[in-house]
């Protein structure tokens, strides 16, 4: 998703699996995100092009587009690159979702893995700046964690990767596969990771770069195949493609 917008894709009416065949639709990753950045790109060329009919081209030639317009190309590109990256899983025996719809609800979740370790839900991000697990408190007052990522405090991320595990995790209670597991990760593309180490933990949620997180996904696991392609099928049509 954009760099500093929430997870959000317009509804429509499309499923999550093919037809005929009964193949599962794995979606495109980073296509909601792209989707809203052109609605927004084409709004303001009109609104510009609108009020300034002769000159508008040349303001438009002129002037940067609006930073909570450009986020959101950003932010696609990055979830773009990570697709592709977890795509090369299959033959590890990981099958994934990508921008997938929250039902009754305008937010997305950015990928869905599901291996023999169980479920990960990652959401993808492409901030600028280091991410750093900063602790606070101790003996006399609460023990607090923060995700900071350069001077910014983007805790608020860790919030809603929970909301959306809870979600998924609830899918399969309901079709009956409560036993698997279910993670998650926040996963930052381009960011300013160290050369040695880097990746921690906050709250349950594995913060990482993408070659990091692919080497969690494939990491061996109780999941049989049958079952990862049974909880492939189940999310893909609680969450249909965004």
């Amino acid at each position: 998703m954009p760099a500093d917008v929430p997870n959000m894709a317009t509804p429509n009416d499309e499923g999550g699996t093919g037809t005929g065949s009964g193949q599962v639709d794995s979606g495109t990753a980073g296509r909601s995100a792209q989707r809203e950045y052109e609605r927004r790109r084409a709004q303001r060329d009109s609104r510009i092009r609108d009020a300034h009919p002769r000159l508008g081209g040349v303001i438009l030639a002129l002037t940067d587009e609006p930073q909570s317009t450009s986020a959101w190309a950003r932010g696609a590109r990055g979830e773009e690159v990570l697709g592709r990256r977890l795509d090369a899983l299959a033959d590890h025996g990981v099958r994934l979702l990508h921008d997938r719809r929250i039902p009754r609800t305008r937010a997305n979740i950015d990928h869905i893995a599901v291996g023999p370790s169980g479920v990960v839900v990652i959401d993808a991000k492409r901030y600028r700046g280091r991410p750093a697990l900063r602790v606070e408190g101790g003996l006399l007052r609460p023990r607090t964690s923060r995700l900071m990522v350069g001077s910014r405090d983007c805790t608020t991320l860790v919030q809603g990767v929970h909301r959306q595990t809870a979600l998924v995790r609830g899918a399969l209670e309901r079709a009956g596969l409560a036993d698997i597991p279910v993670h998650a990760m926040l996963c930052f593309v381009d960011a300013d990771w160290p050369l040695i180490g880097g990746a921690f933990v906050i709250e349950g949620v594995d913060v990482l770069w993408p070659k990091k997180a692919i080497e969690r996904l494939v990491s061996p696991g109780p999941i049989a195949a049958s079952r990862i392609d049974e909880t492939h099928r189940t999310l893909a049509m609680t969450f249909p493609v965004a």
